[in-house]
């Protein structure tokens, strides 16, 4: 509900003053500050300047609207003219006029909080003008309307020359607002001209990072790629002359000296785990590790695990079982990397299961394009808390069996990186004090946008210009002294006569001076590597029809190996090299090839 204060009637051109004095003053009274009383009287001049000159008089009407908060301050300006018939087009800034009429309209509209014009052709227009009175101020009551009234009518209108200097008092404030805006947004663009500046900056920096990151992770890569063999190198030898040690092949030995022997070898198995752990983590992280589908059955794949893992369990209250996999669908997908998720997980389950059962399985739907595996075991369990934490590299749940038993943090991690790399996913249920089941979940068919090649379809060796083999000398090329130690000590006993070459070039010139039945050759060496030194044996007549048998401990991908076998007899790992390996090498090599050397 409005209620009126004051009408002023527009029938001369100083009614227009009279309604702007009267339009500040109630403002005033009303508890606006001297900004919006402005504001107020310039927007109510403007409509009533448009009355009095395009509809020759009208009438503003001063309201107070509303009895609870938020009230307005309304003002209501009506005419009874010829209207605006382009109202619309007004409105929306759209209208070009050529005597001034409606311009003002769009201003007035921006300096009230309410506006609504009504016009009619012919008719007339009204127009209704409102702001909310501030919140600070008083609530206008019936009393204080009464004595606003009686404020208005002891107040002495000024003249227009008074109105004027009051109005011109007035814009002078303006201007001095606007200059200081003015200044408030030359200082703004220019402090968002330094943030844009440091935010350019920032980038610029980030980018920088990014690549320093980029190159870090390479370098990583490289170097733990680089490292591991420096690592492997000796582990190999270490576990070599171990199992030369624990094959009595120099003697035998006595109870303490074959514990000691046992825990060498153990030691250095661990330690050889961690590191193909890191550079499998690695490799994985920055993209480097290949995925290479083969055609397989999972009841071989179990076999296998059973075989290489059950001497591992020597606790009798734990049974170790796997379940059947008659009837399941062969899998194309990187077996070797399958069995290392298994692997990890069970030799987990191995470590915290006192007693009770381990149990691996698999199940398969027919409506599904996966496999899933389960580890279960009856184990120390998992606290709810941590297991989200147990796949995050180093990270080990602190609990009261960890202190017997160690570990690096990097298995499950791996598996779980394993897992996502074949296109699967790993999970784990845990009750404490119960057991935990490990569950992951592998696609049947490896799916990978980059095309890979089955290793069953890569090309086999090229052994067509090997000669009729009788071996009499061997020749082990390899800058470690202790390689070309254990590959003596592995050979003693035999009727081999066993040369030594320190490294590439010495190989060369003993190959062709000496003329061995084979070459063993190690492939990180200084100065000439292993890879040269094969592609010049085999460019030099004399030595080219030498079968050459790489014996490394540099992890090889298949493109690596696949390239090595066009020219080598076979690949070796250092790692796994045993006495029965290389008779085995050396045998299948006379097999092959056993005619009367002439």
């Amino acid at each position: 509900m409005n209620i009126s204060l004051i009408k002023v009637a527009l029938r001369y051109e100083h009614d227009i003053v009279l309604a702007r004095q009267r339009a500040r003053t109630i403002a005033g009274l009303l508890g606006f500050n001297s900004t919006e009383q402005t504001r107020i009287g310039t927007a109510v001049s403007e409509i009533a300047r448009n009355a009095f000159q395009y509809a020759g008089g009208g009438e503003v009407d001063f309201l107070v609207g509303g009895s609870d908060r938020p009230q307005r301050f309304m003002v209501r300006v009506s005419d009874r003219g010829g209207g605006l018939e382009e109202l619309d087009a007004i409105l929306e800034g759209r209208y070009i006029s050529k005597t001034g009429m409606g311009l003002g309209i769009i201003g007035t509209r921006r300096l009230m909080d309410y506006f609504h014009i009504d016009s009619t052709p012919g008719t007339g227009t009204t127009v209704l003008l409102g702001k909310e009175i501030p919140s600070s101020a008083a609530v206008v009551t019936p009393q204080v309307l009464d004595r606003i009234a009686e404020e208005i009518n002891r107040h002495t209108s000024q003249n227009p020359f008074e109105e004027i200097q009051q109005q011109n008092q007035e814009l002078l404030v303006a201007m001095n607002e606007l200059h200081q805006r003015k200044a408030d947004l030359e200082a703004m663009n220019r402090e968002l001209e330094d943030t844009n500046r440091g935010i350019v900056a920032l980038y610029s920096e980030l980018d920088e990072k990014a690549e320093h990151l980029n190159q870090a992770n390479e370098l990583k890569v490289r170097f733990l790629s680089d490292m591991s063999h420096e690592f492997r190198t000796p582990l190999s030898s270490i576990l070599s002359l171990a199992k030369i040690l624990s094959d009595r092949i120099d003697g035998d030995l006595s109870s303490e000296q074959e514990k000691q022997v046992r825990y060498i070898h153990k030691s250095a198995e661990d330690l050889l785990v961690l590191v193909n752990n890191l550079l499998d983590i690695a490799k994985i992280e920055a993209g480097k590790t290949e995925v290479h589908p083969e055609k397989f059955e999972i009841g071989n794949t179990f076999s296998t695990l059973r075989g290489m893992l059950k001497p591992l369990l020597v606790n009798p209250a734990v049974k170790f079982e796997f379940g059947e996999t008659d009837g399941f669908p062969s899998m194309l997908t990187d077996e070797g990397k399958l069995a290392q998720i298994l692997r990890n997980l069970i030799s987990n389950a191995i470590k915290f299961t006192e007693f009770g059962e381990i149990r691996v399985e698999a199940e398969t739907d027919p409506d599904s394009s996966e496999i899933t595996f389960s580890i279960t075991d009856t184990g120390i369990g998992i606290p709810p808390g941590d297991l989200d934490r147990i796949f995050e590299e180093y990270t080990q749940v602190d609990m009261p069996l960890h202190n017997k038993i160690k570990g690096t943090g990097l298995g499950l991690s791996l598996a779980k990186k394993l897992a996502e790399l074949l296109g699967g996913r790993l999970t784990v249920e845990s009750i404490l004090g119960v057991g935990s089941t490990f569950t992951v979940s592998i696609p049947i068919c490896y799916v990978s946008s980059a095309e890979t090649v089955p290793k069953s379809m890569l090309p086999l060796p090229d052994v067509t210009r090997l000669p009729a083999l009788v071996v009499e000398k061997i020749l082990v090329i390899d800058d470690e002294e202790v390689g070309r130690y254990i590959m003596k000590g592995l050979l003693t006993d035999t009727k081999y006569r066993i040369l030594e070459a320190a490294g590439g070039v010495e190989g060369l010139k003993t190959a062709a001076e000496q003329q061995p039945d084979i070459i063993f050759l190690d492939l990180m060496m200084p100065e000439m590597d292993g890879v040269e030194t094969l592609m010049r044996l085999k460019a030099d007549s004399s030595t080219c029809d030498i079968p050459v048998i790489i014996l490394t401990s540099k992890v090889l991908d298949d493109a690596e190996q696949t390239a090595l076998r066009k020219s080598a007899l076979a690949v070796l790992s250092k790692e796994s090299i045993t006495r029965e390996v290389v008779l085995v090498n050396i045998r299948d090599a006379v097999v092959r090839f056993a005619k009367p050397k002439i």
